[in-house]
């Protein structure tokens, strides 16, 4: 009994939840989806937290920019490309024998975004700020004014070796959390859970992190964290499932998205709609970035999530409307996949009721489909990702060759506009898997193919 009722009747009610439950990909699209204006009014956060939060990132740029020499570049800004990829658009065509006419295919390449290689750098070093930021404010040690320059300081990693923070992870948000939260000089414990790369452990520990493992999933290795993080009145304990500084973090990726198309003459409007695929686990990376495309190009913007086959979350818990209230092992489930990064059981209630009727639909992949989107990718553009990093690549022809999409389509009136659409493929990791084990990735996908 799930909630008080039989899988059965959970299946009569949510035909979908069939195909879930064998593993079946499926294509979702959300019935309670709204015009922007009706959506954003029912959601407490605004474009000034966003923007809040571009002020903070900018803040710390000139410390980023001295102890990560590799963002000196971008004078201290975490950012990541946007590209074209015209030779991947021709390869995935014919291995789903589609054709797809539109004006952009895109790649967001937080992949290879600074410091900790992946969309975590974006929301979890963001946190790690936040928090430094808060607790120099409060002891009087910073001004809003002042150079921040002066972090790199023996003073203030004496004084942030005081406290700790603490996380549970799959792994990448534990590496932004804790190469950031290590530089600043702060205690770091991460939690992680069994699906975690061990190379990832190993970069941790190697800058003095602690690193608890478990045997089990990721929503274990969260508990165990939280509630360590309580029993310690100096650790801030950094909540995946619940951050607001998390969503605004990664929310900020909207505004820089925004400026590079402009400069690649990507243009989004009434008759040039966007589409954006982003990999789900927890939810926090794609639902900021999801809401932060919102608020710039409303209801010119179409975001659809992406989650592994064996660990549809988030689908369960928006399609339910239950959100953190069932897992997908309460339906026998098992959460085990490639996508280490997305083998979440659990989905955030807060990003699943921020998002509710901002977000487009929701999609499964299995994991061939994954290792076999990665070699495409690595042959044709010369990218290499981690599978996870993959589960958007697909979107556009699930969008266009389902029942379900088809009929997104129609009801949003864009049959007559699809030709002039742009659509954006988010890579969320990968720059930092080490050579030996992409290559590994890289024969399994040309094997499948």
């Amino acid at each position: 009994m799930i909630l008080g009722r039989s899988i059965e009747l959970w299946q009569q009610e949510y035909p979908l939840l069939t195909e879930m439950i064998n593993t079946t990909e499926v294509f979702w699209t959300n019935p309670n989806y709204k015009d922007y204006t009706d959506a954003i009014s029912k959601i407490p956060l605004t474009e000034e937290d966003v923007l809040g939060a571009e002020a903070r990132f900018k803040r710390f740029a000139p410390y980023i920019a001295k102890v990560f020499p590799e963002t000196k570049e971008r004078d201290g800004i975490i950012e990541s490309p946007t590209i074209k990829i015209p030779r991947m658009k021709e390869q995935m065509e014919k291995m789903f024998n589609q054709e797809i006419i539109c004006e952009n295919m895109l790649l967001k390449c937080d992949s290879h975004l600074a410091i900790s290689g992946s969309i975590k750098a974006r929301g979890g070093i963001y946190e790690v700020l936040k928090h430094a930021e808060d607790l120099a404010f409060e002891f009087g040690m910073l001004s809003i004014e002042d150079d921040y320059l002066m972090l790199d300081s023996d003073k203030f990693k004496e004084f942030f070796a005081r406290y700790t923070i603490v996380v549970g992870s799959t792994g990448n948000l534990g590496l932004s959390i804790g190469i950031m939260s290590a530089k600043l000089g702060f205690k770091v414990t991460v939690h992680m859970s069994a699906d975690a790369k061990q190379w990832k452990k190993d970069i941790l520990r190697s800058i003095g992190v602690t690193v608890i493992e478990y045997l089990s999933d990721y929503s274990k290795a969260v508990e165990e964290g939280r509630k360590q993080a309580e029993k310690d009145p100096v650790s801030y304990f950094v909540d995946d499932e619940n951050s607001k500084s998390l969503f605004l973090g990664y929310a900020v990726a909207a505004l820089r998205l925004r400026e590079q198309l402009k400069d690649l003459e990507v243009v989004v409007d009434e008759t040039h709609p966007l589409f954006v695929y982003l990999p789900c686990g927890v939810g926090g990376g794609p639902g900021g970035v999801a809401f932060g495309l919102k608020l710039i190009y409303k209801d010119h913007v179409h975001c659809f999530f992406a989650e592994p086959t064996h660990s549809p979350c988030m689908l369960l818990g928006c399609m339910t409307g239950k959100h953190d209230k069932v897992c997908v092992q309460d339906f026998g489930i098992d959460n085990n996949t490639a996508a280490d990064g997305l083998a979440v059981g659990r989905a955030s209630r807060f990003v699943g009721k921020t998002m509710g009727d901002l977000l487009s639909g929701i999609y499964t992949v299995n994991d061939n489909m994954l290792y076999r989107m990665l070699s495409a990718l690595a042959d044709t553009e010369g990218i290499y990702l981690e599978p996870s990093a993959l589960a958007g690549a697909p979107g556009v022809f699930n969008l266009a060759m389902t029942e379900a999409g088809q009929q997104y389509i129609k009801n949003q009136e864009l049959n007559s506009k699809m030709q002039n659409a742009s659509h954006i493929i988010w890579a969320t990791g990968g720059n930092m898997v080490p050579k030996a084990e992409m290559n590994d990735y890289y024969r399994k996908g040309v094997g499948l193919v």
